[in-house]
């Protein structure tokens, strides 16, 4: 019960893939590929016409450095010889890496590359584990889901959507959230516009920095731009940098460093799903000092773990959880009684709802479970983030 299930041996074989063999792009049939445009879906990319553009040129967002090994990676390249190598491998992966661009096209195209040619989970689709995740804001400021890239192999060529009406938008493209990339490209019509997004407000550059188990980074969502850490970022408007590492969320003094580098708008550390209750104890405090050290006011939220769903009737999960909050909460009080304004918690209790219907396996949310651990977030986290910016 220490670590979740999603930290076994399959993700061992996700992460440890070999990427030395060269793919080709997923073919379909002709017919399928008319009728998955015609529903609007992913389908084979035609490249007449297209003008193809890296998305390194564009706006690349939820990476926290820029020293990185890979042009996708999460953590920077120094990470290799400080963090544990399971920390490592997964950090790899893109969970949370967004490409912000604005455009007048009537259709948009992508082409990714892939680092591992497993594109699946048995309890996680392809298009959250390896694909796309396309997003449009309307004229009324609400970002709206638009297109999924569905990978075929390890290289896909895709067209996303088409027949948009005329007008220049603002998009989201988010990057596969159990795999790494080591290319991403958008194809638009010859003669149309792509730029990066805009630069955010003053008050809005600073990153939510999530640091976390495999829930943080995405697992079970369907595509990546339904993970909580994702939603939160379309609501709250801002910059979100994903520290979720599969079964290895741990609380680690290594971690709690490498953060520290980091101006964070608010540190959330969501790690007791893959540490008990001595553990909790024993780390949680050092890691708060770490962050404290260089950041004296930076608001932290600690977040208890949430309830497994069939914990009501498994009394041994019931137990895990209680012994893991009842220590988080222990150390927070201590924490606030000498002297820490900007310290604050979220219970875990009801992160899922009360109806048992928001996981997978009892532990990683479907969409559904991810949606309402976004709208408990969004009520901590609202007032965290007004309180900083009246401050500031």
């Amino acid at each position: 019960m220490r670590n979740d299930l999603l930290g076994g041996l399959l993700l061992i074989a996700l992460t440890t893939a070999t990427a030395t063999l060269a793919a080709q792009p997923g073919r379909e049939s002709a017919q399928a590929g008319r009728e998955a445009a015609q529903a609007g879906q992913t389908g084979q990319a035609n490249d007449a016409g297209l003008v193809w553009h890296d998305a390194r040129t564009l706006a690349i967002e939820g990476q926290g450095w820029n020293e990185t090994s890979a042009p996708y990676d999460r953590l920077p390249a120094k990470a290799e010889t400080k963090v544990r190598p399971p920390v490592w491998s997964l950090s790899r992966h893109s969970a949370g890496i967004l490409v912000r661009f604005v455009t007048d096209a009537p259709a948009i195209h992508a082409r990714w590359t892939l680092t591992s040619d497993r594109l699946e989970m048995p309890h996680m689709p392809a298009t959250g584990v390896s694909g796309l995740d396309l997003y449009v804001r309307g004229d009324d400021g609400v970002w709206r889901w638009l297109a999924n890239g569905r990978p075929q192999a390890r290289q896909t060529t895709a067209a996303l959507v088409g027949g948009l009406p005329a007008g220049r938008r603002q998009y989201l493209l988010y990057l596969p959230l159990y795999n790494g990339v080591s290319e991403v490209s958008i194809g638009i019509p010859a003669g149309s516009r792509l730029e990066p997004g805009p630069e955010r407000p003053a008050d809005r550059r600073r990153p939510i920095v999530f640091y976390g188990t495999s829930i943080t980074q995405g697992g079970c969502a369907s595509r990546p731009g339904m993970v909580h850490t994702a939603i939160l970022g379309r609501w709250l408007d801002q910059p979100v940098i994903n520290l979720g590492f599969s079964g290895n969320g741990r609380m680690e003094a290594e971690l709690a460093e490498l953060m520290a580098e980091l101006d964070a708008a608010v540190y959330v550390i969501d790690c007791l799903p893959n540490i008990g209750a001595d553990e909790v104890r024993e780390r949680t405090e050092p890691l708060v000092k770490i962050l404290r050290q260089a950041h004296p006011r930076t608001p932290i939220l600690l977040v208890e773990d949430r309830d497994y769903t069939d914990a009501h009737l498994l009394a041994a999960k019931r137990q895990r959880n209680r012994t893991s909050q009842a220590a988080l909460r222990e150390v927070y009080e201590r924490l606030k009684a000498v002297g820490d304004p900007q310290l604050h918690y979220l219970e875990g209790a009801h992160l899922l709802g009360d109806d048992a219907e928001g996981t997978v396996d009892s532990s990683h949310p479907t969409d559904l479970g991810f949606m309402r651990q976004a709208e408990a977030f969004r009520a901590a986290l609202e007032p965290i983030l007004k309180q900083r910016a009246d401050r500031d």
